[in-house]
């Protein structure tokens, strides 16, 4: 795959997410320099999940590694560190970095968020289930909250206070992606519900692999749905602490999070069949909703 067809396979996948990565009204520096952080992201993604095209040969010659390389994604995440270092000091090797990198200098970008983002996917390799709702929590801190913390750097408005309220909504809009992939991550092998809360509601891995909910598995999804509702409205402040473009970014953020837990709760929190997903009413009626609140 070419560096440009690579390119217009991650816009096609920022426009599958919850909420559009980089609207149409977003300032337009705003928006090639979100959509680098996206492609980042997004691929890192999917080095972690093994789903880079052509089996992943062509990403290991970018990085200067041989083609049996690929197939181990541990090695591959290493390599794009080394190569994502080269941002910040030196010229990288992969066309998403070469594209990431005037962002990060015009933004004074730090090393950090990134690697968080790299560190989450390694550890989907070695982690596949989680004990406890703060072990969830420890993984959202590297694998959601960096990108909030990014959005805040390339708007120029991350203060300590903001980012804390970022976090808050980049941690529930993991949960809530959780919720709605249960069936895709127990394909992989990986379970996102808390082992603790599966245990309190009765659930078993062998309900998580059923066509349909039981009563015990809806009731569980309900519970974390819950959880991340709450974490919505704890964050909700962050889109009220903004003007302008920024502001409705963020309430669409915050806005496709609700609508997506109301289609959840309009599917009876039965979520094995499939994702359910919120619909352009639902969505836009929940970004106006998330505008008009105090807080």
């Amino acid at each position: 795959m070419t560096a440009d067809a690579q390119s217009r396979a991650v816009l096609d996948k920022a426009a599958r997410e919850n909420f559009p990565v980089a609207p149409f009204f977003v300032p337009k520096a705003w928006r090639g320099d979100l959509m680098a952080v996206y492609g980042f992201a997004r691929l890192v993604d999917d080095i972690g999940d093994g789903d880079l095209a052509n089996g992943g040969r062509d990403d290991a010659a970018r990085l200067g590694l041989p083609p049996d390389a690929a197939e181990d994604r541990i090695v591959m995440l290493d390599a794009f560190e080394d190569d994502l270092r080269k941002v910040f000091d030196g010229t990288p090797r992969h066309p998403l970095l070469l594209a990431l990198q005037p962002t990060v200098r015009r933004h004074g970008l730090t090393p950090g968020p990134f690697e968080g983002l790299i560190e989450a996917n390694r550890q989907d390799q070695r982690v596949r289930r989680y004990d406890t709702y703060e072990d969830l929590l420890a993984y959202c801190e590297l694998s959601a909250n960096p990108v909030g913390r990014l959005v805040l750097g390339i708007t120029g408005t991350s203060t300590p206070e903001r980012n804390r309220l970022s976090d808050a909504v980049c941690t529930a809009l993991q949960i809530v992606e959780h919720l709605q992939d249960v069936t895709e991550d127990l394909g992989r092998d990986r379970i996102y519900l808390p082992a603790q809360d599966m245990k309190r509601f009765g659930v078993t891995e062998a309900d998580l692999a059923a066509p349909t909910a039981g009563a015990q598995v809806r009731a569980l999804v309900a519970f974390e749905a819950e959880r991340a509702r709450d974490l919505l409205n704890e964050g909700t402040p962050l889109v009220g602490s903004v003007r302008g473009r920024l502001r409705l970014l963020l309430a669409g953020f915050v806005g496709g999070g609700r609508a997506a837990l109301k289609a959840v709760e309009s599917a009876g929190y039965d979520v094995l069949p499939g994702p359910p997903k919120a619909t352009r009413p639902s969505l836009l009626r929940e970004v106006g909703s998330t505008l008009r609140r105090k807080g």
